[in-house]
């Protein structure tokens, strides 16, 4: 928050594009609006009253005051203040409507309130129950850190939830752009790159948060929607499972794992009771619970469904549906046809890895101050010889086309091409062409 009020905005986090009736352009207003908005309920959970708000947003020199301080120009300092007093009172609101975190308790009470959110909440389709998982490896993540910020990699990510690096970076931005993550840096050449994960606040009525649309990949947790049943799954069972070869997208995928997640949840459920608790469609139950009995790690008790005792085991039960039960969860991918594909996900992570350390080793010996370069500003004599060659103290070998200019400087001369000579050649190829 600090940066932001002194900085402002840099990385364009609380952008927002949208246009008003008529067409009229209104990203730079709701951007502004939207920061403020984040300044004023940091500065309203730190202890500031309304009057220190309206004098460092108005009086000071940070760039986070700049569009008041225009708004004050333009329409007068009445406005200006009105303008302020709305993001204040709004933000007043939601830091007396929410708890404060002042301790780890308070931080793991948050996180098990976000968990119970992710679990009743419906992920729809392919998309969806990507970025539940993607959620849940975040979960695990930020209880291990300690806080909402967390540092972790694509492939880290990926390799986690058990899909490519690609949907890994696609899920997060579908993340991103709900408001369920941010990403506060980019990471460097030895460190990954540093997320936050958001809590979203309940019962948010703007427009921007509800769609008519209802639920969509990413989007399920922005806000109020109608749900058709009500979702239920053991996000703890997802985040042990979900990396295994046995669910991958041609396996099991997101819907075998939604229906594991379901009955580990609530046993005993029928396929109508699992469309909803694990917000799958009618088909796609019927096949996630026909792979899974067939493997044996699903048992049908009349009308009902319900996990073998060590199903979270990869460990099934001889049942009518399955005569040979699987044993562990490589043999269920090996039946599935998907054994290997962890493996080979690591294996390529770990050869990009490789790749990225050799560059940044080759980077830096090309920094080396020790190290000339053929296209220094500045002459180093004792790289020049008598007779006014150049030697390259790495090799021993002349530089040719080296030289010192006039004015004290390199300069780098290419020699010509012969034209004469190269139209000689081509002529002859030529000739010896025809005649063959």
């Amino acid at each position: 928050m600090t940066a932001l009020l002194v900085d402002g905005d840099t990385t364009d986090t609380y952008a927002t594009w949208s246009r008003q009736r008529g067409g009229k352009d209104s990203a730079a207003a709701d951007h502004a609006w939207t920061a403020t908005r984040a300044i004023a309920a940091a500065a309203a959970r730190a202890g500031w009253k309304r009057s220190d708000f309206f004098q460092v947003m108005l009086d000071g020199p940070y760039k986070a005051g700049a569009h008041a301080r225009l708004i004050a120009h333009r329409r007068g300092h009445d406005r200006a203040v009105q303008w302020l007093s709305r993001a204040w009172e709004g933000a007043s609101e939601h830091v007396a409507a929410t708890d404060a975190i002042a301790s780890r308790t308070d931080f793991h009470a948050s996180l098990a309130e976000l968990r119970a959110q992710i679990e009743t909440t419906p992920w729809r389709g392919i998309a969806g129950k990507t970025d539940m998982k993607n959620l849940v490896a975040r979960l695990d993540i930020c209880a291990e850190a300690g806080g909402w910020d967390h540092t972790v990699s694509e492939r880290d990510l990926a390799e986690r939830i058990g899909c490519s690096r690609e949907t890994a970076r696609k899920s997060n931005g579908r993340l991103v752009e709900r408001g369920l993550l941010r990403q506060l840096d980019h990471g460097s050449a030895t460190e990954a790159a540093r997320w936050m994960l958001i809590k979203p606040v309940e019962n948010r009525s703007s427009q921007r948060w509800a769609t008519t649309q209802g639920p969509k990949a990413g989007g399920v947790l922005s806000g109020p929607t109608v749900r058709q049943a009500e979702a239920d799954i053991s996000s703890r069972a997802a985040a042990r499972v979900m990396p295994e070869d046995a669910f991958a997208h041609f396996g099991l995928g997101g819907s075998g794992l939604a229906v594991v997640a379901a009955l580990a949840e609530n046993p005993g459920q029928t396929i109508e009771q699992l469309q909803g608790t694990a917000s799958i469609s009618r088909p796609t139950a019927y096949r996630a619970v026909g792979k899974l009995t067939g493997l044996g790690l699903v048992v049908k008790d009349g009308e009902t469904y319900r996990l073998s005792q060590q199903a979270l085991d990869g460990i099934g039960e001889q049942t009518e549906e399955s005569a040979e039960p699987v044993r562990s969860w490589d043999e269920a991918a090996e039946r599935l046809g998907v054994a290997g594909a962890g493996e080979r996900r690591r294996t390529r992570h770990a050869a990009q890895r490789e790749h990225w350390e050799r560059l940044q080793a080759r980077r830096a010996e090309n920094r080396r101050a020790d190290r000339p370069s053929r296209h220094l500003h500045a002459v180093d004599m004792d790289l020049v010889c008598e007779d006014g060659v150049v030697v390259d103290p790495a090799s021993g070998e002349v530089i040719e086309g080296l030289h010192v200019a006039t004015d004290g400087g390199w300069i780098w001369h290419e020699t010509e091409p012969d034209h004469a000579e190269l139209l000689a050649r081509a002529r002859a190829a030529e000739e010896a062409w025809m005649a063959a």
